[in-house]
């Protein structure tokens, strides 16, 4: 803070103190009001009186003033005058910070040599694995993981980048980020090709020449779906023929994609999750597929 404004401050607020001192002590005295005198303010008969300032009321602004003179020598609040205190929000909230992450240590090094399958059958784990999810993850994924159009599904067998332990940590850490493009295929193409991925996917009343035309204009996409569109976990290609769908399963659904592409992000937690949290956060997930399984 520069000099200029530490003075302005100072100014201001010794000014303003002093303004209320003045300001009671010349109402407090007594200027020969009688306490039946009214300020003339009259309706309907009732009349407005000019009575003095209770005591206790008068007292009570006394303190305030008395209380905001100590608080001004104690704590910073004149300038660039730091008060005989030195107390500031910013040490105060350094040194709550660091109590939290020594009990955060602690807490996190019981479960420092287990792995992430171990972590997810630890249920004290969990307790604070779930917590996680419900701060980081359930606004995309749900409060249950069960996703939502656009956004996974966390408790089923299907997986775009892999479901072992390793794969889920490095999601959660470096986040993904996944591009269907835009296929610029005219109107009866992209009709054509949705019926065929629907036909992976055991669509039964799809014709043959659908089929013949579609599967022509499928390898295009054979280079991330796969010769079957079985998908490529190194991708993120989805796998077409086991019925999940993304971002839904009926033809519009599949025709908007085809024609307008998709860019999926999922966003990294490496700078706002520690590593041990991100351990539980991964275990949780992983926890909520096995469930599911169960």
């Amino acid at each position: 803070m520069t000099s200029f404004w530490s003075t302005f401050i100072i100014v201001l607020a010794v000014g303003n103190i002093l303004a209320m001192v003045w300001l009671l002590f010349a109402t407090s005295r007594s200027n020969g009001i009688d306490e039946s005198d009214t300020t003339g303010h009259k309706w309907d008969g009732i009349e407005e009186l000019n009575n003095p300032l209770p005591r206790w009321w008068l007292g009570l602004f006394i303190l305030t003033i008395i209380f905001a003179g100590v608080y001004l020598v104690l704590y910073p609040g004149l300038g660039s005058y730091e008060g005989t205190l030195s107390w500031s929000q910013q040490d105060q909230f350094i040194e709550a910070r660091n109590e939290n992450r020594a009990k955060q240590s602690a807490f996190f090094a019981e479960f420092a040599d287990a792995s992430i399958t171990e972590l997810a059958e630890i249920p004290k784990a969990m307790e604070t694995g779930e917590r996680l999810f419900a701060n980081n993850c359930a606004s995309c994924h749900g409060s249950a993981g069960r996703g939502a159009k656009g956004f996974p599904n966390l408790t089923d067998d299907d997986w775009l980048y892999g479901s072992s332990p390793e794969t889920i940590l490095a999601s959660i850490t470096n986040g993904r980020a996944g591009v269907m493009p835009n296929l610029n295929l005219d109107g009866s193409a992209v009709t054509v090709l949705a019926l065929y991925v629907q036909h992976l996917a055991g669509k039964q009343d799809v014709t043959d020449f659908a089929i013949e035309k579609g599967k022509a204009l499928f390898g295009v996409c054979m280079a991330c779906h796969g010769p079957e569109g079985k998908g490529n976990q190194a991708l993120g290609a989805p796998n077409l023929t086991d019925q999940v769908w993304l971002h839904g399963p009926r033809s519009s659904d599949i025709e908007h994609v085809l024609r307008h592409g998709k860019q999926g992000n999922m966003p990294s937690f490496k700078a706002s999750l520690s590593k041990d949290e991100i351990r539980l956060l991964a275990a949780y997930v992983t926890s909520l597929s096995n469930n599911n399984e169960e």
